[in-house]
């Protein structure tokens, strides 16, 4: 529920609640090293309810399973494969790859990029609320930004948007 977009480097071992933490930011980068365990079972923990929200409702069942149920230790490879992490990316060019997704957002309309991300966010945990986005898209549609993304547009050059 965070409001700004958010990115996650990992970079070694995300362990417990830290691939929580992880998970819980919109874009999660690893270099090639990186690798997460959650031993909770191991060690005869409950996993807190929020953190199995996440998983499953990012994951999905069975890599939820997987990660809890099996406690085992998977790599940037396997991390990649069940959707934890976004990419890969040589440790040597991660600082640009995050310097780059951050332009790269930097350069959205901040009145549809935030109020997507909620929205997406609420759909893949099953409370959409179809009020709440007629409202944002009203407010998306009316605003000096849309206008401006237009002209923009058709004018071929980078958009200057205000979050007007």
């Amino acid at each position: 529920t965070c409001r700004p977009v958010s990115i996650a480097a990992i970079q070694g071992g995300v362990f417990g609640g830290a691939t929580d933490l992880a998970l819980s930011c919109d874009f999660r980068l690893a270099t090639p090293e990186a690798s997460m365990f959650v031993p909770a079972a191991r060690l005869g923990l409950l996993y807190y309810a929020s953190g199995l929200e996440r998983f499953v409702s990012r994951l999905g069942l069975d890599a939820a399973k997987r990660i809890f149920l099996l406690a085992e230790t998977l790599t940037s490879e396997q991390m990649l494969r069940c959707g934890f992490v976004t990419e890969i990316v040589a440790a040597a060019e991660l600082d640009n790859r995050i310097e780059s997704l951050a332009e790269t957002l930097a350069g959205m309309a901040p009145l549809s990029l935030i109020p997507l991300k909620k929205h997406l966010n609420s759909i893949a945990v099953g409370a959409f609320n179809p009020a709440d986005f007629s409202s944002d898209s009203i407010k998306a549609a009316e605003s000096k930004d849309l206008q401006e993304g237009r002209l923009a547009w058709k004018e071929k050059r980078i958009p200057r948007f205000r979050g007007e």
